[in-house]
C-alpha cells in the first residue's frame, strides 16, 4: 500500500525544508560522485560555495519549490561540476545532495558550464525539488 499526502503536507514540508537550512544557506559544487547520503563526508574536489540570497526558494506550490533569486558565486578550484550539497546557514550541516549537469543535460541542479576555472564566474541555471507524490 502507498501513503498519499496532500498537496498542502507536501508543500508544507518542501517550505519547512528551506526553513531547516536557513536564510543564508551554502550550497556547495564539487566534482565527481556525491556522496552515498548527506550524512557522507563530502567527496570530490570543492570548485563553488555559494551564499545564498535569503529567500532561495520560492513558496512551494503543487508539490514543487524552485530556486529563486539569482544564485551565482565564483570559482574557488578548477574542475568539472558533478554533484551539488545545500548545506545550513553555518555551512556544517548537508540538508541535501543531488547531480549537477549543464543547462539541458537532466540534472537535479544545472548551471550555465560544468567546467570550473579558479575565479570564474559560476551561476546556477535551475533547481527544483519535487515532493514524493507530487
Amino acid at each position: 500500500m502507498t501513503i498519499q499526502l496532500s498537496v498542502a503536507a507536501r508543500d508544507g514540508g518542501l517550505d519547512a525544508f528551506e526553513t531547516a537550512a536557513g536564510t543564508a544557506a551554502h550550497l556547495k559544487i564539487y566534482t565527481g560522485a556525491q556522496p552515498a547520503n548527506c550524512a557522507a563526508t563530502e567527496s570530490g574536489t570543492l570548485l563553488c560555495d555559494i551564499t545564498l540570497p535569503s529567500d532561495w526558494m520560492a513558496a512551494a506550490a503543487s508539490g514543487s519549490k524552485s530556486m529563486s533569486g539569482t544564485w551565482a558565486g565564483t570559482g574557488a578550484a578548477a574542475g568539472t561540476a558533478g554533484h551539488f550539497r545545500i548545506y545550513d546557514s553555518a555551512g556544517a550541516n548537508c540538508h541535501c545532495q543531488g547531480s549537477i549537469t549543464a543547462t539541458g543535460s537532466g540534472g537535479d541542479m544545472t548551471l550555465d558550464n560544468t567546467s570550473i576555472a579558479s575565479a570564474q564566474a559560476v551561476s546556477i541555471s535551475s533547481f527544483t525539488l519535487t515532493a514524493g507524490n507530487a
